[in-house]
């Protein structure tokens, strides 16, 4: 079974154009089998706003509060999950929508509760649930939403939802959607590049602005044990049957100085 896990951020959720999702059905053309890992920061913020919930970031991580925590799986469940299911099956795409508690699909401990509230870490994967889905032919559309021991919800950071579901089922890619081609270096797109390359584009100064989280997080992702993480555009074709459209960043062990 060729699998590919899709890390779907919200903020590129609703720029996600027709020639993103014919790369899909190019992908499922060629034997792959897709999953969705996606988050939904835009539309939470929106309603935590609107609900007059204080929220911050602490170490790059959302503080959730056990308030902060019923809309955050509120708008993931219920919103953007709903969302990106039916664009996909817009395009005739088999989707299933599944809340990353359900069945103790993702299952997690906190990492700091009382620096973060309910966040978590994945500690095990359900790899059962979502090979049933994939032996129907149904694409599952996981949020990070974890169960703990004691049954608590956790709010899992949706890159290392991804990576923990991209180990879990040992997958032949994990995909990171943005809204750039890939990591662009003195005007041309870098196809493969590793974690030590990465640091120094940074210190460089020859990654800079928004794309610097975007290729921590693949990096992060990268150190929680996944081989290879793959940046590429939710605005135009990442796969055209035959090639990849976007950069590679692959392991690299750091030299200890």
């Amino acid at each position: 079974m060729k699998t590919i896990v899709i890390k779907c951020g919200g903020s590129v959720m609703d720029e996600l154009t027709p020639d993103f999702f014919e790369s899909l059905i190019d992908l499922e053309k060629q034997g792959y089998q897709l999953i969705f890992v996606h988050g939904g920061g835009p539309d939470i913020n929106k309603m935590l706003d609107l609900f007059q919930v204080p929220h911050e970031f602490v170490q790059g991580l959302r503080k959730t509060t056990s308030q902060a925590l019923e809309i955050v799986e509120m708008v993931l469940s219920g919103q953007t999950n709903r969302k990106l299911v039916a664009k996909l099956q817009s395009y005739g795409l088999k989707a299933f929508g599944l809340n990353g508690s359900d069945g103790g699909v993702l299952q997690g401990e906190f990492i700091d509760q009382e620096q973060l509230g309910f966040v978590g870490d994945v500690t095990k994967v359900n790899k059962e649930v979502i090979t049933m889905l994939l032996e129907d032919k149904y694409i599952p559309v996981i949020t990070p939403i974890a169960v703990a021991e004691d049954g608590s919800k956790l709010n899992i950071n949706a890159d290392f939802a991804a990576a923990a579901v991209a180990n879990a089922l040992e997958v032949e890619h994990c995909i990171f959607v943005t809204d750039v081609d890939g990591i662009m270096i003195d005007g041309n797109i870098v196809l493969q590049t590793n974690t030590e390359e990465i640091d120094r584009y940074i210190s460089e100064g020859q990654i800079t602005g928004g794309m610097i989280p975007k290729v921590k997080s693949a990096v992060a992702s990268i150190e929680k044990g996944i081989k290879s993480v793959m940046i590429v555009s939710g605005k135009k074709k990442f796969f055209d049957g035959v090639q990849w459209i976007g950069t590679e960043i692959n392991a690299k062990e750091r030299v200890l100085k």
